[in-house]
């Protein structure tokens, strides 16, 4: 194949991959939502679709909690109590300790493992415990909930397994992070924990934010294939505490870089610091300093590179063309199994976090390492989103000049 040709496929190839991209939403997009909020004034600094309904996977686990602390805090609990296996709770689907049906774990244990390794086994011994079926115990969910102020949720088990009718909102998320550091202080130090040993299996913690984010104390990831990749993130500098929670991520990942970012744009909010050309409350559109290219980058969880004049590159990864192109396959498809109504895979709940990241590997490279793609085939082409190219429209010139960039003769 010569040069030229090549370049005359990247070319018409990655017209109609930009008409495509631009016309449509990724199939994972209105999955995302996200809201920020300062604990210590209540003022919330930025939100996305916080209303709209969601799947809380994982993140349903904060209210088993809750009312875990409660139930302790009224004396109708004790760390030290065992709580008995049922063949139900023996039979829950992934993630999840591999309990035995007879045999019993400490309530203290349970905690540990509901933070760490999000067991769905230990979540329903949990609510059999405590309401005498799972069923009575998610009807107390539900009314904690409303008590809370989080008219916008539906539990309807007490671990996040897939359900269509369990929904709840990024805010209402908020509204329990809050809740339960606000009611039991004395017990958030478990969200805390970096891991937690069972049978002499360790099994670490899903929320990297905790050894990567400075000030981040907890408190629980998320993920089912209906929901995206979730976090409910809380951090402290300066006596000065936040709130971030997101929802739909298309990769773990992502989904952490972007909370990352909330998180610091938040404190630069906080602290006043002066904004610059480049500063991340512009550019994920944060308090009044937002705008809606930003805004919709976002949206896509897509951290921009350095180079402003980025706006395309080539990817190494057919998947990434793949993910971007909805009639061909989506995120969902990548490192997960499809919610069914009976049964679930391995990974189909329970943070699993191991599956492929095209996006997020492209994102966390740098510019000098986006190379030109040496193929005797044709070549993929990817695209990342910048400031420069507001969503919505076709690249600038410039953009497409890039195109014309030499592609080595193979």
């Amino acid at each position: 194949m010569k040069t030229n040709s090549l370049i005359a496929w990247i070319r018409s190839g990655l017209l109609a991959l930009v008409a495509l991209t631009f016309t449509s939403a990724p199939a994972w997009a209105d999955k995302y939502a996200s809201i920020v909020i300062d604990m210590d004034t209540g003022q919330v600094l930025h939100d996305r679709s916080a209303d709209e309904k969601r799947h809380p996977a994982s993140l349903t686990k904060v209210m088993t909690l809750y009312l875990v602390f409660e139930a302790l805090d009224q004396g109708k609990l004790k760390l030290t109590d065992r709580m008995t296996v049922s063949k139900a709770a023996s039979r829950a689907q992934p993630s999840k300790l591999g309990l035995k049906s007879g045999t019993t774990i400490k309530v203290e244990d349970a905690i540990r493992a509901l933070v760490t390794k999000s067991a769905n086994d230990v979540a329903i011994v949990i609510a059999e415990k405590l309401g005498g079926t799972e069923a009575k115990f998610v009807a107390r969910m539900n009314a904690k909930a409303k008590e809370l102020g989080m008219l916008n949720t539906t539990f309807r088990n007490s671990s996040g397994l897939p359900d269509r009718l369990q929904v709840t909102t990024a805010r209402d998320m908020a509204r329990l992070g809050e809740a339960i550091y606000m009611d039991h202080k004395d017990r958030y130090n478990y969200f805390s924990l970096t891991s937690f040993t069972w049978n002499n299996r360790k099994h670490l913690n899903h929320n990297e934010l905790l050894k990567s984010v400075q000030g981040v104390d907890g408190i629980k990831t998320g993920f089912t294939n209906a929901s995206g990749y979730n976090l409910m993130a809380s951090a402290s500098r300066d006596g000065r505490r936040v709130i971030a929670v997101m929802m739909g991520g298309s990769t773990g990942k992502s989904r952490d870089r972007h909370v990352a970012d909330l998180i610091e744009a938040a404190f630069l909010e906080i602290t006043g610091a002066p904004t610059t050309d480049d500063d991340l409350r512009v550019r994920i559109a944060f308090g009044d300093r937002g705008n809606t290219s930003a805004d919709d980058l976002a949206m896509a969880q897509l951290r921009l590179l350095q180079d402003p004049d980025a706006a395309l590159v080539t990817a190494k990864d057919p998947v990434l063309v793949a993910g971007l192109d909805d009639s061909t396959a989506t995120f969902d498809d990548l490192g997960s199994t499809d919610e069914d109504d009976t049964t679930y895979d391995g990974v189909s709940q329970g943070d699993s976090e191991a599956g492929l990241d095209p996006i997020g590997d492209l994102i966390g490279a740098t510019p000098g390492a986006l190379e030109p793609v040496v193929s005797a085939e044709p070549v993929p082409v990817g695209i990342v989103i910048t400031s420069e190219v507001p969503a919505g429209l076709l690249p600038s010139a410039t953009a497409m000049d890039q195109l014309a960039l030499p592609v080595a003769q193979p």
